[in-house]
């Protein structure tokens, strides 16, 4: 395999970077099926032997199956037939010269009328079923299901999928490797082979959270914060290096390379794999929700918790509920002066309302043409922030410039369009469309597009520009929510005047103090980063300036957007506004922002001003950017520009002026705003193909940081107990090969009671580590001073410091505080007032379980498997809410967690529960008596009881959770083979 120790070669066509180890299908080559499948099961080290030798996977054990006796799996593998039924549907896609490019499972084969009328979304998950079919992990029914989509898809079916990849970062990705590590720990101490604890599909894992604004506004910026990167994270950085070494199938692109989704969408995304000569779509899930982005490319990708990921890595297939799709329309053309970000902002807002979580949206249309691939992947990107599983965008021609444009070679883009052209899987919006059905249809046209920016809590929460200022004042005067500050009318034209380093500044409620162009969804475009660079040109031509006390950054999604920028010269005009660049990763848009200067700090602080920052990412949930900053709006980065010219959110851009120009007269938004053509013109001349091959030809090579660090050959890992990053977590201490079985909660506590809205930001730890909070605590008993606390993203990869900061959100709202706004919670025996953490303890050590009460919509926003793990990790045995978030109610499930739904219509408050009753949950002691959203009886102590719906969704959560957890679940089989 390849590893950061011995880079990739030098070629752009990454279908190629794991051909020689990775073999093209568990079925790629059914005439050895029969043998590999009998011998299977006598030695997981002869599997990995006929892997790197190419010989075909054999079968992974059923895990649909619940909780299989170890007789009756032998038993299903001695008798199971391995070759797939649908052999004779493989089909040879000949070269246009002359030979072949491979075999494919040909779908157009099965001469089924309704495959032609499914959604393309769907049609990828319907090829990965025929070409896994085994009749053991994947069925002959389960083909049928899918094809039978526009009838099964109403009716909660469960379908297998196996990736073709998996895809980390950094943040979640030391978890991810924490947790295999403790895995081979765990093999080991049971006596078992713990190299089965191996990736059986490619990995791709990008360093790209770890980076800080920590030096902003210099020539010098990327470079010092790079140092300081290594300096906090020399640790990590080493195991991950490890990692890519210890285990099979792993590839570590080092820090400073970019942000995941971009260096995926412009690098590592396939679109069709060619591997062994059998011919496959792309797919990928990732530990990052935003893993949606290469929908764009016309790859089908998600995001799924670091937990259910793991076991799609170990070779377990990942059991989904076959979803329901919305067909959105689009028509017409972005007016001049609209932005993709304005369209995506706007879509969200749209999908949000019509209600899309669970579901697959798939676009289509006239105005598909309209589109670049940027702005396809900008929408595609969002996808968490509306809800859906994914947004896709076929791949038609616009997808196949782009791959062209981006390196990929000839011949890989004339494979890439005969395969999906003979698979089905192409649109050529040139021929006639046939119409597809869908779950439900929506229609935008393009022109209806305006100028917006969304806020100042929540991503849906679009704002046209015009409005803006007139929701601001609204903001300032409603209650405190999601759209408001409760400023008192007398306070909201207070201006605090102070000194910046010498010269008078002022700051009033409004005043933007962090402006950053920022993350993967708008970095990626080039069209809305050189729009920036001209917005900035003709500020600085009239002569408006930044304020000096306005944090300024650019952190691009690749090293191609230096070169444009730099092609453009439109970068020197960023410099000249205070947007140098900061680094090449996740920044501000994960909280990575840095400290504010300690005037502008003190300012806000002390004179409670509703500070604003102003950033082109995708999530602006309270406490995530700044711990200071309580108004955030996501906005294009031309936006972010003006935002930061103007120096404030209270201003009306069409009727204000952003400031003074050096001749006197007024300057307004439209005096540097570029037009349409002018944006195009530029992109066209600035970003080239030699860029992107110039940029991946070297991404592995690393850095001299990176190249220096040591790390040992062992396979299994050599735990620290003074460490303070990485940690050998409890999952599995005591752990024996019987499952602990279903169980029920018996007078458990409430720990926390939620309204709606509670996202995985109010729950996992993120940001910053606040110098009061228990996990502070933790590190400065260990030595660690406050300067080198790093954030929470950072320290993922230590269990004692995350459970620390589960619930430790400074803008957390807790019913049981009766208002008040913090990390805290009442430990009801006593009355007292505690960090949730601490109170967690106190229920642990007295032997007493606790739950969580909730409202709607609870665990939205980052599939952060954090979130699952660290309740877990406090004692929750529970979670009844009105409704969960995709993938954090299936993380709770891999961690053991039970999810409840309350009835419809019904809540806590409906039911009169305060949260200060004691909760028994009355589950069957046999898990065959569970079954997916079966009807669960709730009692308090209080004389009150309700009906919950158990939202175990699958046969397979249940075998989960009577494992206690998904890789439990996993060892125990793996042990059993």
């Amino acid at each position: 395999m390849y590893t950061s120790s011995s880079p990739l070669p030098r070629t752009t066509n990454p279908n190629k970077l794991f051909s020689r180890t990775f073999p093209a299908s568990p079925h790629s080559l059914t005439a050895h099926s029969s043998r590999n499948f009998r011998s299977f099961s006598c030695s997981f080290r002869h599997l990995n032997r006929r892997l790197h030798c190419n010989s075909p996977l054999t079968l992974r054990p059923q895990i649909r199956a619940v909780a299989p006796a170890v007789e009756s799996f032998h038993r299903k593998i001695a008798t199971t037939a391995t070759e797939n039924p649908f052999k004779g549907n493989l089909t040879s896609l000949p070269k246009p010269g002359g030979g072949e490019f491979g075999k494919f499972y040909s779908l157009p084969s099965l001469n089924d009328p309704r495959i032609d009328k499914l959604p393309y979304s769907i049609r990828i998950l319907l090829e990965s079923a025929i070409r896994n079919c085994d009749n053991f992990q994947v069925t002959k029914e389960d083909v049928e299901k899918i094809i039978d989509w526009e009838n099964t898809s109403t009716k909660q079916v469960e379908i297998p999928f196996k990736p073709a990849r998996v895809l980390l970062q950094d943040f979640t990705g030391v978890p991810a490797v924490v947790d295999l590590a403790c895995m081979r720990d765990a093999m080991n101490k049971l006596g078992s082979d713990s190299n089965k604890i191996n990736p059986l599909v490619p990995v791709d894992l990008v360093v790209d959270h770890s980076v800080q604004v920590d030096v902003a506004r210099s020539e010098n910026a990327v470079q010092a914060n790079m140092e300081l990167e290594f300096q906090r994270n020399k640790e990590r950085f080493a195991f991950l290096k490890w990692g890519s070494t210890a285990f099979r199938n792993m590839l570590v692109v080092p820090p400073g390379s970019g942000i995941v989704h971009q260096v995926n969408l412009e690098y590592l995304g396939r679109v069709v794999f060619n591997n062994e000569g059998l011919l496959y779509p792309d797919s990928v899930v990732g530990t990052d929700s935003h893993t949606t982005m290469i929908d764009g490319l016309g790859v089908a990708g998600w995001g799924v918790g670091g937990i259910e990921a793991e076991a799609a890595m170990l070779g377990q297939p990942m059991s989904m509920v076959l979803p329901g799709v919305v067909g959105f329309k689009l028509s017409g053309n972005l007016r001049n002066g609209v932005t993709a970000t304005d369209l995506v902002l706007t879509v969200t807002q749209i999908l949000r309302k019509h209600g899309v979580v669970g579901k697959f949206v798939e676009f289509y249309g006239d105005g598909m043409s309209k589109l670049s691939l940027a702005d396809r992947a900008t929408i595609a990107n969002m996808s968490p922030e509306y809800g859906a599983t994914m947004g896709f965008f076929p791949v038609d021609h616009i997808t196949l410039q782009y791959l062209k444009l981006t390196g990929r070679s000839d011949e890989t883009v004339a494979m890439i369009e005969s395969y999906l052209r003979a698979n089905r899987l192409f649109v050529d919006y040139n021929e006639p469309q046939q119409d597809r059905v869908y779950s439900s249809y929506l229609e935008l046209n393009l022109s209806d597009v305006e100028p917006c920016i969304s806020g100042p809590k929540r991503p849906h929460d679009r704002v046209p520009l015009k409005e803006m200022k007139a929701d601001w004042h609204a903001c300032l005067d409603n209650k405190v929510g999601f759209k408001g500050f409760a400023i008192p009318k007398e306070a909201q034209g207070k201006v605090v005047k102070f000194d910046f380093h010498g010269q008078p500044a002022e700051l009033k409620h409004g005043s933007v103090v962090i402006a950053a162009i920022t993350s993967c969804t708008n970095t990626s475009n080039p069209s809305v980063m050189l729009g920036a660079g001209l917005v900035a040109k003709k500020a600085h031509e009239l002569g408006l300036q930044v304020k000096p006390w306005v944090k300024t950054s650019l952190a691009p999604g690749s090293g191609v957007v230096t070169k444009y920028l730099l092609q453009s010269g439109l970068q020197k005009y960023l410099n000249e506004q205070g947007f140098h660049i900061v680094g090449f990763g996740c920044t501000t848009c994960i909280g990575n922002s840095g400290d504010l200067n300690e005037s502008v700090a003190s300012a806000i602080s002390d004179n409670d001003i509703v500070a604003a920052a102003v950033l082109s990412g995708n999530r602006n949930f309270e406490g995530r950017v700044h711990p200071l900053t309580r108004a955030n709006y996501l906005a294009s980065p031309p936006l972010v520009v003006a935002y930061a010219l103007a120096g404030t959110v209270d201003i009306d851009f069409e009727k204000e002026p952003i400031g003074v120009g050096k001749d006197g007269k007024n300057v307004y938004l439209r005096d540097i705003w570029p037009s349409t053509e002018e944006i195009a013109e530029t992109v066209q001349s600035s970003v080239l193909p030699d860029m992107f091959r110039s940029t991946y030809e070297s991404i592995t090579k690393g850095n001299p940081m990176w190249n220096q660090l040591q790390v040992p050959a062992d396979t299994l890992y050599s735990w620290d107990s003074d460490s303070t990053y990485i940690h050998e977590p409890p999952y599995f201490k005591n752990m024996t090969m019987d499952p602990p079985g279903s169980h029920g909660v018996n007078d458990a506590y409430c720990l926390l009671n939620f309204g709606d809205s509670i996202t995985t930001d109010h729950i996992s730890p993120a940001g910053s580590i606040n110098k009061d909070s228990p996990a502070a605590k933790y590190l400065l008993e260990r030595g660690v001073e406050r300067k080198d606390f790093n954030s929470y993203g950072s320290r993922r990869g230590n269990d004692e410091v995350m459970a620390r900061g589960t619930f430790a959100n400074i803008r957390l709202v807790n019913k049981l505080l009766n208002g008040e706004v913090g990390p805290k919670t009442v430990h009801i025996p006593t009355g007292e007032k505690l960090y949730v953490y601490d109170a967690a303890m106190r229920y642990k050590a007295s032997g007493q379980d606790t739950i969580v009460l909730a409202g709607a919509e609870y665990g939205s926003g980052s599939s952060r498997d954090w979130a699952a793990k660290g309740p877990m990790l406090l004692g929750v045995k529970a979670v009844i809410a009105k409704s969960f978030e995709r993938i954090h109610r299936s993380n709770l499930v891999g961690m053991g967690i039970i999810p409840l739904c309350y009835k419809p219509g019904e809540d806590a408050d409906t039911l009169g529960l305060t949260g200060h009753e004691r909760y028994t949950i009355d589950l069957p002691d046999k898990i065959s008596e569970i079954k997916p959203g079966q009807d669960v009886k709730v009692t308090t102590d209080s004389g009150k009881s309700f009906t919950c719906i158990a939202r175990f969704d699958t046969e397979v959560e249940l075998a989960y959770f009577n494992h206690g957890g998904i890789l439990p679940y996993v060892i125990r089989n793996l042990i059993k083979q």
